[in-house]
């Protein structure tokens, strides 16, 4: 067997052959043409239901026609369209038929109307207006076509995803984790701009790296990764559910979402915006998810993408800009379409479950959790008990509460559980580690030390800081890890303390951690609160201990740092957020309830813990300062650290 591709372009009407031909007690039409392929004569012989309907769209000559021949290349060779002659048991041959979710209905239960052969006619005009084929939608409804009429298009090559394409072939990446992933040709040219490629230097782990040598990776490959992903589960859902009327369109704009998403990341990624910017510009309510947008539209009108998008790529401005927009930060406007009870506007109601995708505020069920998961626990060297793939193949949409939701099988909730069980671990050991946030810490106070000694320039030469640089995305695009480089090996005066704290990074003299502590009820933690704590570790003196010096210590000596941990939605078991259906039911969906799963889930789902930091590293400033510490502790009504006894004997 010799599967091959052959054109037929532009052959007139008149040179194809037509007879009537009776097949299954049907009359039927035979059209063959022949031609001369390479000095072999090739004969192309369709069996159609439609002739008519076929020159009606075609006009006079017949456009060009895809034929796959999974035959041995010979001087006369046969091709049949009918989806008929496929015998019954023959295994499906589509790559994404694994991705499909085997299902046994029980007698009486409702079946979904995936079956587009079934479909009358103005649900396959609503069809075909969804995915942009207008001409074709008239077609239909003018000649009363049913649904049969789609298997029809795609067996002779138009089919409905017909559009006018660019001969631009896309791109394969070699990923260490999902292997070769294939991508769209305008993800391509989102990649090949400088707006992406300041992603390469931008640390995945932040300052994680300085504690795990295998944590090189970069924001650059999990985006790839996380569009890669995107596309694999919206395509999953469109060959399982036909019904949900997934379009081109939606599937490119969902992996441009997935794609785009950590566009507006900083230097050392989660440093920049969850502690550098809050105490370089307090009061400001930024978030890395506002400057992906800011980027995003930069990366577009600077690398004039429009035109593209919408001529080359069937695109619809400005509504899909929108969609991938609302896709990465919610909903844009949140006044406007809220009392309409639907806070989107880039895709109608129906297609809410589009949202869920690549961040889902819903659940924290999304793509974005599967590739870092994946990603970070391999670069880790820490071992990934979750496994995406079950997700992938098990996925479904169903329709909740008046709204169309992507919910998995019921026998999944434990592997669910694993995956937020796999996210709790990677904090408490990798992203929280204790050595990784204190040298996060002084990465963050070397920056704010060089705030205003570093000058980047952007639109129309004006100059930026580390701290505004924000504000414009030109200035932004020049703004990633190494400004780590340029204050390390600079020689600027006024650098002078900012380098001195980097090349104690470089050189492990790091504050020394006095240990943890858990308060009994969750704290409200603001700036002004940490520093009042530091005040009173300095004031907590703890009882002489013989043979031991006292040692006077200031506030600026100690270091407070504030650890959220939970599951993903604060305080809430995010699997109470989510539904499942039965393997008998794969319509109806429900929720699984904890004491249905196991006894041994957690009781609650986030944690408090405070950490203790001591500037100076010399024995006596630090044993002393830990005896502060536990004395702060036992002040507090805090858990005291587990060497208490040793550091400060009652």
């Amino acid at each position: 067997m010799c599967p091959i591709n052959i054109r037929a372009t532009g052959q007139k009407i008149s040179e194809w052959q037509e007879r009537p031909f009776s097949a299954d007690g049907q009359t039927q039409t035979l059209v063959s043409f022949s031609r001369t392929v390479s000095g072999t004569r090739i004969q192309w012989t369709f069996i159609l239901k439609s002739w008519t309907l076929c020159q009606a769209a075609w006009g006079p000559t017949v456009p060009a026609v895809k034929v796959r021949l999974p035959v041995p290349v010979s001087t006369r060779t046969r091709f049949s369209c009918m989806a008929n002659r496929k015998r019954p048991s023959e295994a499906a041959s589509s790559p994404d038929d694994s991705l499909k979710t085997p299902e046994k209905r029980a007698p009486g239960n409702p079946t979904p109307d995936s079956d587009y052969t079934r479909w009358s006619v103005e649900e396959t005009c609503r069809y075909l207006r969804g995915e942009g084929l207008l001409e074709w939608e008239n077609l239909f409804r003018a000649h009363t076509i049913t649904g049969v009429g789609l298997k029809l298009l795609d067996d002779v090559g138009i089919g409905v995803n017909t559009r006018k394409k660019v001969a631009e072939q896309s791109k394969v990446f070699n990923d260490p984790i999902h292997g070769h992933v294939e991508l769209h040709p305008l993800l391509i040219r989102i990649i090949d701009t400088p707006q992406f490629q300041r992603l390469r230097n931008i640390k995945q782990l932040g300052g994680a790296y300085f504690v795990f040598p295998g944590a090189s990776h970069n924001r650059f490959e999990h985006s790839i990764g996380v569009g890669h992903l995107a596309g694999q589960l919206v395509k999953a859902l469109k060959d399982r559910q036909p019904e949900l009327l997934i379009s081109p369109r939606d599937i490119l704009c969902v992996q441009i979402a997935g794609l785009c998403h950590d566009l507006g990341h900083g230097p050392f990624s989660h440093m920049f915006d969850r502690s550098f910017i809050p105490q370089a510009r307090p009061g400001l309510t930024w978030k890395h998810e506002q400057a992906s947008l800011d980027m995003f539209d930069y990366l577009v009108e600077d690398n004039k993408l429009k035109e593209e998008m919408v001529e080359q790529h069937g695109l619809k401005l400005p509504e899909d800009l929108e969609f991938i927009k609302e896709q990465i930060a919610g909903p844009l406007d949140t006044k406007g379409a809220e009392a309409e009870g639907w806070r989107y506007k880039g895709r109608p109601k129906d297609k809410s479950f589009l949202y869920e995708i690549v961040a889902n505020k819903r659940n924290a069920i999304d793509v974005d959790k599967w590739d870092y998961f994946a990603r970070d626990c391999y670069h880790l060297g820490i071992k990934n008990n979750f496994d995406y793939q079950r997700c992938l193949m098990f996925a479904r949409v169903c329709e909740v509460d008046g709204q169309k939701q992507i919910c998995t099988r019921d026998k999944e909730v434990g592997n669910l559980y694993d995956m937020f069980h796999t996210r709790n671990c990677l904090h408490r050991r990798a992203y929280k580690h204790s050595v990784c946030n204190i040298i996060e810490i002084m990465i963050t106070e070397a920056f704010l030390k060089a705030d205003e000694h570093i000058k980047i320039k952007g639109s129309g030469g004006e100059m930026f800081t580390l701290s505004t640089a924000i504000d414009d995305m030109e200035a932004y695009t020049k703004l990633t890890d190494h400004v780590f480089e340029e204050i390390l090996h600079s020689s600027s005066e006024e650098l002078e303390e900012s380098r001195q704290i980097l090349q104690d990074i470089v050189c492990r003299r790091l504050y020394k951690c006095l240990g943890q502590t858990n308060p009994k009820e969750h704290l409200k933690v603001t700036p002004a609160a940490i520093t009042g704590w530091e005040e009173k570790l300095s004031e907590s003196t703890p009882q002489s201990v013989p043979g031991v010096p006292d040692v006077h210590l200031q506030p600026e000596d100690f270091k407070v740092d504030v650890i959220s941990l939970n599951y993903g939605m604060k305080k809430e078991d995010p699997i109470s957020k989510v539904r499942f259906y039965s393997k008998t039911n794969p319509t109806k969906a429900f929720q699984i309830s904890q004491d249905q799963v196991s006894k041994m889930l957690p009781a609650q789902f986030n944690e408090q813990l405070i950490r203790v930091y001591c500037k100076k590293r010399d024995v006596k400033t630090v044993e002393a300062a830990k005896r502060h510490f536990v004395q702060w502790c036992k002040n507090k009504g805090f858990t005291t650290p587990t060497d208490a006894d040793i550091t400060s004997p009652a």
